[in-house]
């Protein structure tokens, strides 16, 4: 075992990209504390106060109280009203890099909003972006989506044939799945970016995408390779749920799922004369 040292300049910034990609955020102390074994701090004396000043502090605290709440609040009405006054794609993704309602932009180096032909009539809809995609600012740039790529390219598509989107346009710390609050915050900007590019076939990738859009808590297993007749938003559209590339490369076998979507996808092409 290699003897500890102190880390030069270098490595003390490797480990911090590390922490921060693992979504660690909280310095610790060098030894463990037993929380449990703490007693609460003594509560303060209380300190009279006159009743002629009692009853206003009263009433500042509690009206106070609903406002600090709020600034914290999440609200997708919010996020509703302002996907709707979006009249294309560059209003609405202007509107949702300014938007400040999601704790995941705080975490996120920048905005993953879209890839691909937004006059495209296929749609492809992911989770979330990745650590790579982070970087770039641009969904499925990292290796599960040079598979994605590759999977397009055996049934002659590219990106400028397709119209890239996830659920969640900012990186989750970690990786980690977005949460509903989450999910609920983004999804009305998610509709409307669907609205706009109105394409004519929508394919969700991986099973969080599929439980977003067609709004169900089944799993991704079960129905992968079905065809619905789905709105999104207030835009009606032919989808297909399949596998998640990440997914594909953490299990190969289940290449030959994916496999056979991606043939369902271009026979539903051929059938709307999509090219």
């Amino acid at each position: 075992m290699a003897q500890d040292r102190p880390l030069n300049p270098s490595e003390l910034l490797s480990v911090l990209d590390w922490y921060r990609a693992a979504g660690v955020d909280v310095a610790v102390g060098e030894e463990p504390v037993n929380r449990f074994a703490q007693r609460p701090p003594a509560r303060p004396a209380e300190v009279a106060v006159p009743a002629t000043e009692s009853r206003p502090m009263a009433q500042g605290l509690a009206e106070a109280a609903p406002a600090a709440a709020a600034a914290f609040a999440t609200d997708p009405g919010e996020a509703r009203g302002l996907a709707a006054t979006a009249q294309n794609l560059a209003e609405l993704e202007a509107i949702v890099r300014d938007y400040d309602g999601c704790g995941l932009k705080l975490r996120a180096t920048q905005l993953c909003f879209a890839d691909g032909n937004p006059d495209a009539q296929i749609m492809l809809i992911g989770e979330a972006p990745g650590a790579e995609e982070d970087r770039q600012g641009k969904p499925f740039v990292g290796k599960s989506g040079q598979l994605l790529d590759r999977m397009l390219g055996a049934i002659g598509l590219d990106r400028t044939k397709v119209y890239i989107a996830n659920t969640v346009p900012w990186r989750p710390p970690g990786n980690r799945t977005p949460t509903p609050e989450e999910l609920a915050i983004c999804l009305p900007f998610l509709h409307r970016q669907v609205e706009l590019v109105a394409p004519k076939v929508i394919l969700t990738l991986g099973g969080p995408a599929m439980q977003t859009v067609f709004n169900t808590s089944i799993g991704i297993l079960k129905m992968r390779g079905r065809w619905s007749e789905l709105t999104v938003g207030r835009h009606g559209v032919e989808a297909m749920p399949t596998l998640h590339p990440a997914y594909l490369l953490r299990n190969p076998a289940a290449k030959q799922q994916a496999w056979r979507d991606m043939l369902s996808l271009r026979m539903k092409l051929d059938a709307l004369g999509i090219g």
